[in-house]
């Protein structure tokens, strides 16, 4: 049983279209859910209950979780420490990469910035979607790293495509999840967030998993 906890919709979205591409017959062989929150705030607020309540599930059952969180202006590895901290608390251990068995495991991931930055990430899947965008913006200096933009990752992006014509009334970030998540590359995306997330699925939602 593999939970992923997410704070808003437009991940929601994107993960119910890249977990299929990246784990082929996924929902054959496990149990797996996402849970989505109302913003960071809330997924913090509920995470201690929601926590001691997969920890009771962990005695009878293999229980997986897995959640994402965008750093906003926190620290992320005090964040990350603090949400694992949570974790240890409420009974469940924490995965470590290479690790046999699960039973109670939970392994924190933190999206640095936010979702957007994934997105930024694969310039060649925006261009595919939106092909006036100029096709050399991640060499300015402000795209370069993008997982390291401030002042809003989704203001930075909106920008970007409205400046090409796209999204004048402003970005809709549900449309844009539905549009870019098929065309992301899984394997080329400059996003180090995007990169480590992907291997933490691969690590706890092993493709010949049959739990």
């Amino acid at each position: 049983m593999l939970q992923l906890l997410l704070e808003e919709p437009s991940a929601e979205v994107a993960l119910r279209i890249i977990i299929p591409r990246m784990i082929p017959h996924a929902e054959e062989h496990v149990n797996y859910e996402l849970r989505v929150f109302s913003g960071k705030d809330d997924l913090l607020r509920k995470l201690p209950s929601r926590l001691r309540g997969y920890s009771s599930w962990a005695r009878n059952f293999d229980v997986r979780v897995l959640t994402l969180v965008d750093r906003d202006d926190d620290n992320c590895v005090s964040l990350k420490e603090g949400i694992n901290r949570l974790a240890v608390d409420a009974g469940l251990k924490l995965h470590q990469s290479g690790s046999a068995g699960f039973g109670g495991c939970f392994k924190a991931r933190i999206a640095c910035e936010e979702i957007e930055a994934w997105f930024l990430g694969d310039p060649a899947a925006i261009r595919t979607a939106y092909p006036r965008v100029a096709k050399s913006f991640e060499h300015r200096a402000g795209f370069r790293d993008v997982d390291a933009i401030r002042g809003g990752t989704w203001e930075r992006l909106e920008k970007l495509l409205q400046d090409a014509g796209y999204f004048s009334n402003g970005l809709r970030k549900l449309e844009l999840a539905r549009t870019l998540a098929p065309l992301l590359s899984l394997d080329k995306n400059s996003s180090v967030s995007f990169n480590h997330f992907c291997n933490s699925l691969k690590e706890m939602f092993p493709e010949d998993d049959s739990t």
